[in-house]
């Protein structure tokens, strides 16, 4: 039965219920609401021609997504050079334009399948994944509040290590047209869902393979505004080395991405290589995030090893677009230069060609800020890494949703490959995740300081490590081929 009321009351709680499922995110975390906000998009669904539906999931979008990551006008503004208007127009704009993806996935689902529980059990669930999926990389990609990642301290998290985070989206939203069938048996698949969860939560798919070792993470909260200031650079190298002298019996200490303000050739010979040497001398490894200049112009945002385990260098290999480098450049170039938006012409790193790094005596998978939102590249290190390492700052987005949203993805990769996860940021949220995804030690948005914890070096891989996505898929093309010949007449939806 569809919902009654005019088209437009559908659609204002169709925007409504998409903004209340950002409370289903960090730092909120009411992670109910996931399934509830889908429920209702879904029970707007019904009944609709595709058309009406695929307006239905873009308002749902617009609520999500406008509220969940306004915070991208922060960095725009003011780090952006532009005027705060401007600043909120693209941003609205940007969410505007990822709310098409649900509104897609309405268009497909009703167009695909008719019936209530061809839709509700099979289509609905499955386009709603796929398209979730498809704007991970679609375009470069944009995985933020891909809704498994709501789910990170709940039950259904147990699916993570088999399916990924795009499969405990599945199942959310299998749990969201769950509760529209309630009056029928198939509601059993609430608890069923859950169970299966709980149950999977016991299983150990990794195992320890070495002596736990002690990490530490260095978090000075300098401002953005000052970071690269001249007059700033001693005193951020002065902070970083005094507390890393503190920590003689960490094996372990990592800086954050960029934490030294200055390329890399600039600082070898008078901070980089005395500190390397006497990092040597103590029997202790230290990874610093820095930017490197080559020879030939080119830089890169990277992260280098200095201590016992040897010399080492990691460079960024998936920039963030518009800022690190632009996009589509022959057609978006005029654009730029009319708005006078300042851009960064970072390289990107080999994506192919970089051994993993030694640290603490181990081979580990690290990454820098955005690369951590997307499992396909994290999962590339297993299963030589023992552990995971990511160097972020969030500093650009300010005391906003974004460096919690950014942790929770950083926890899921740690659970999806069954490996400790280091996570050290500029100014917050820095965290030391273990493989299951809990938080072990906290460092909170703009605090000074530092954290310690043993790190167990994990051996094996998950499910999820092993196929990828593949699996996944293959269940979405095949609930998508269920929905098609299980309509009544097996005949697509009219328009």
């Amino acid at each position: 039965m569809a919902f009654p009321g005019s088209y437009l009351l559908r659609l204002v709680l169709a925007l409504a219920g998409g903004a209340l499922c950002v409370l289903a995110f960090a730092p909120f975390s009411l992670e109910w609401v996931a399934p509830l906000s889908l429920a209702l998009l879904f029970f707007l669904w019904m009944e609709e021609t595709p058309g009406r539906a695929f307006w239905l999931g873009w308002s749902w979008g617009a609520g999500c997504m406008g509220f969940g990551v306004f915070w991208l006008h922060n960095s725009i503004a003011q780090f952006g050079g532009l005027n705060l208007p401007l600043a909120v127009f693209i941003t609205l704009v940007f969410a505007l334009f990822l709310a098409l993806f649900p509104g897609l996935a309405g268009w497909v689902a009703n167009r695909l399948a008719r019936g209530r529980l061809p839709r509700l059990l099979l289509a609905y669930p499955a386009s709603w994944v796929l398209l979730e999926w498809s704007r991970s990389w679609l375009l470069t990609g944009f995985p933020w509040l891909s809704l498994g990642y709501s789910q990170i301290d709940s039950v259904l998290a147990g699916y993570a290590p088999v399916l990924g985070v795009y499969g405990v989206s599945l199942v959310t939203a299998l749990m969201g047209s769950s509760l529209l069938l309630w009056r029928t048996p198939w509601v059993v698949l609430l608890p069923l869902l859950g169970l299966g969860g709980w149950m999977l939560q016991k299983v150990s798919w990794t195992s320890e393979a070495g002596a736990p070792f002690t990490a530490s993470l260095v978090q000075a909260s300098i401002p953005q505004q000052q970071k690269w200031l001249s007059s700033q650079l001693r005193p951020t190298l002065e902070f970083y080395v005094s507390e890393t002298e503190k920590l003689e019996h960490s094996r372990l200490t990592v800086w954050p991405e960029t934490a030294v303000p200055a390329f890399a050739n600039k600082v070898e010979a008078a901070f980089l290589q005395p500190l390397h040497e006497r990092l040597q001398d103590q029997g202790r490894d230290l990874l610093v995030g820095i930017p490197v200049r080559e020879k030939d112009g080119r830089y890169y945002n990277s992260l280098l090893a200095l201590g016992t385990s040897g010399r080492g260098r990691y460079d960024k290999r998936h920039l963030v677009p518009f800022g690190e480098f632009m996009p589509f450049a022959r057609w978006l170039q005029p654009l730029v230069r009319m708005l006078a938006i300042p851009m960064s012409s970072f390289s990107a790193g080999d994506a192919g060609e970089q051994p993993l790094l030694k640290l603490a005596g181990y081979p580990a998978g690290v990454s820098i800020c955005y690369e951590d939102a997307f499992p396909a590249e994290s999962v590339q290190a297993l299963p030589e890494a023992a552990f995971l390492l990511n160097a972020s700052n969030d500093a650009w987005f300010g005391n906003s949703l974004a460096p919690h949203q950014h942790l929770e993805m950083a926890r899921m990769r740690a659970l999806e490959n069954g490996r400790y996860m280091l996570r050290a940021t500029n100014t917050g949220i820095s965290a030391i995740v273990d493989d299951k995804g809990r938080l072990l030690r906290v460092l909170s948005w703009g605090e000074r300081g530092v954290i310690s914890a043993p790190v167990r070096p994990m051996a094996g891989s998950t499910p999820w490590a092993l196929g990828g996505n593949g699996p996944l898929l293959l269940i979405l093309f095949l609930m998508l081929l269920g929905a098609y010949l299980r309509s009544p007449g097996g005949a697509p939806s009219r328009p």
